[in-house]
């Protein structure tokens, strides 16, 4: 597999043109833009062909670099997943700058953070001694210039890339520590650690919310949110003030969880997850519908959900629960927009009460288009490409269709709605049609 980077020029939109076109070894992994230049990560597995190394290569037009064992940066840890993690750094404002990459051989990086100054790069592994642990490497990043200056780790598996960030000179980090009971069940609980530029651990919280899992994480300013989930959704309010003393101010317990929390203002969070109602035998609950909390955080003591709104029934989904892209959202405006995949309960089925593990069917495809403001949330309206409803009584248990809404943008007064066969306009103020183009 390889990773290509393409740089057109638009000044004509019309007619665009290729200008510059750039592969290195891999899959792509993540990137990030810093003022002119763009920073790309691909992974290539590290495997012996015929008693030797296929070491990646980078083709940039017609230039070919096979790249030398002696400049990949290594460190002597341990791992049986090794992988070499390629960092290019491209200026697309003057395509004709050299390009410039360092290689690493390390483990399979589950995500990375991205500063002005810093790119932090985080591997999740175990180690015979210590267990689960994440491994952090900081790159420091100038223009074209590209150096590894730290290592370090801390225990547990890190979530995503919002359970990390740089703030004032400090690296923290939220990761959840696995470790086996006496019963010899796996146990759980969640860790915060600040760490200083040397990646040295500084200050720290440990074992919050003991065989809960964490669900969603986010770093604004000198506060952490996190939140947990077992039977009931706590959201946590952590202080980072001091770095080497966080503690915890804050709790909320709710039904339900958010996998993902977005800052509003200076004292709200936007969380969406999913409704949960309780089991009644055992110790845990049962996922429903998706579910939009809007929190109201200016009193860290005592955080509180002001309102909520509950798409369908069990089965309802939305690529936000993995993929914050899909997920609009502008204060200014007070439009959040995200893509649901609706399933709802037919009560008539059932002959007396519905059991709370019981799916809906699929039912409907779009975007839910809401407004939110300080007193709450509130639904605008819906957006569909989907013309034929029979999709869905044919999709069974698994629904795919390339109509199905994935992102949603807008640009001046217009919303606009894509899906792999369509992109819809609609006027933002009442979302009437204004209009479509079937895509090939």
């Amino acid at each position: 597999k390889a990773t290509i980077i393409r740089i057109f020029d638009i000044s004509d939109r019309s007619r665009p043109i290729l200008i510059r076109k750039i592969s290195t070894d891999g899959w792509y992994f993540e990137s990030r833009m810093i003022g002119a230049y763009v920073y790309l990560l691909a992974i290539k597995p590290a495997c012996i062909v015929r008693g030797e190394v296929q070491l990646p290569s980078i083709i940039d037009g017609m230039n070919v670099e096979k790249i030398p064992a002696s400049q990949i940066y290594y460190v002597n840890s341990s791992d049986w997943r090794y992988g070499f993690i390629t960092l290019l750094a491209v200026n697309i404002q003057n395509v004709s700058e050299r390009l410039t990459h360092k290689t690493f051989l390390l483990g399979y990086s589950r995500a990375i953070y991205m500063s002005k100054k810093n790119l932090y790069l985080t591997i999740s592994k175990i180690d015979d001694k210590k267990g689960i642990i994440t491994e952090i490497y900081r790159i420091r990043v100038n223009g074209c210039s590209i150096r590894c200056e730290a290592n370090g780790c801390v225990p547990g598996r890190i979530l995503n890339q919002f359970s990390m960030d740089e703030y004032k000179g400090y690296f923290r980090i939220a990761t959840t520590k696995m470790y086996p009971s006496r019963a010899g069940r796996i146990r759980m609980a969640s860790n915060i650690y600040v760490l200083d530029m040397n990646l040295k651990i500084v200050g720290r919280i440990e074992n919050i919310a003991p065989n809960e899992r964490m669900h969603s994480a986010r770093f604004i300013g000198t506060r952490c949110y996190l939140v947990t989930f077992k039977k009931v959704d706590p959201l946590f309010v952590v202080s980072l003030e001091d770095p080497k003393r966080p503690k915890i101010l804050g709790k909320l317990k709710i039904p339900g969880y958010s996998d993902y929390l977005h800052p509003y203002g200076r004292n709200y969070l936007i969380g969406v997850g999913k409704e949960t109602v309780e089991a009644e035998k055992g110790d845990f609950a049962w996922y429903q519908g998706v579910k939009i909390s809007l929190f109201d955080v200016s009193d860290f003591e005592n955080p509180r959900e002001i309102s909520k709104y509950v798409i369908g029934d069990r089965g309802t989904d939305s690529p936000v629960l993995r993929d914050h892209k899909a997920f609009l959202f502008d204060e200014e405006r007070n439009i959040l927009v995200i893509p649901i995949l609706l399933a709802e309960i037919d009560e008539d089925k059932y002959s007396g009460r519905v059991p709370p593990n019981a799916y809906g069917d699929y039912v409907w495809q779009g975007i839910y288009v809401f407004t939110v403001n300080e007193t709450g949330i509130f639904l605008r309206g819906r957006v569909t490409h989907i013309k034929d409803p029979e999709v869905f009584a044919k999709s069974g248990f698994y629904f795919h269709s390339r109509y199905a809404i994935k992102r949603a943008l807008y640009i001046g007064d217009f919303l606009y709605s894509i899906s792999d066969g369509m992109i819809k306009v609609n006027d933002l103020k009442d979302l009437r049609n204004v209009a479509e183009v079937n895509l090939p």
